[in-house]
């Protein structure tokens, strides 16, 4: 039986961006919504016109803002801006692709690929850091906003975050789960405890893109 003072998340990962495509590292940096991830921002909006949320929250980075953006314009809700929910800072790695970071750092590279929660990219940081910031940040809204519903717009790897978080599952494993654009995650945290119900919904993304003509 819940509890009143459940609190249910609705973690929602950023439509597709022109990098994301190109697999470039984002980071901290911007890369707006190519036309699939504008188009998963509409279907996305659509689906939550059908959902009752309390609170729509985004990190205030471009991609982020921009698919919460689309969702408030069908929802009404107002957008509450968290810096806590930008993704990974990626320092030197943040506007190229894989192959263009072992060009230049391979040194960097490798350790990044090691999977050590503790390597600090430099500029940037470490898997360890990323994960406090995102289950501290959480905790407290979840705690702020007892026996709410919240939508919040992120990025994979704070989702990714959390989702180890709810599962236990060791920093150091290679993520074996997706990260899908606009992907639709459910969580309810209750008497200090994060619980998963369901990851990676695109159910609402199976028509996103087919052509209305």
């Amino acid at each position: 039986m819940a509890s009143s003072a459940d609190t249910h998340l609705i973690a929602i990962r950023h439509g597709e961006t022109e990098w994301n495509s190109e697999g470039r590292f984002q980071g901290h940096l911007n890369s707006a919504l190519n036309a699939e991830g504008l188009a998963q921002a509409q279907a996305l909006a659509e689906r939550l016109t059908r959902e009752r949320f309390d609170l729509l929250l985004s990190s205030d980075l471009g991609r982020a803002l921009q698919t919460a953006s689309a969702v408030a314009m069908r929802t009404g809700h107002e957008i509450v801006v968290e810096p806590r929910l930008r993704e990974r800072r990626m320092g030197i790695f943040q506007g190229l692709t894989p192959d263009e970071v072992q060009a230049r750092y391979p040194e960097e590279y490798a350790r990044f690929k090691s999977h050590d929660p503790d390597y600090v990219i430099p500029g940037g940081e470490s898997t360890r850091q990323l994960y406090q910031r995102s289950v501290d940040c959480f905790t407290e809204l979840a705690q702020r906003h007892a026996g709410l519903t919240l939508a919040a717009v992120s990025h994979g790897g704070v989702l990714a975050m959390l989702y180890r978080h709810a599962q236990a599952m060791p920093l150091h494993t290679p993520r074996d789960f997706a990260l899908h654009n606009t992907g639709i995650n459910r969580f309810r945290h209750r008497d200090g405890s994060w619980q998963l119900h369901i990851w990676g919904d695109v159910g609402h993304l199976e028509h996103a893109l087919d052509d209305p003509e």
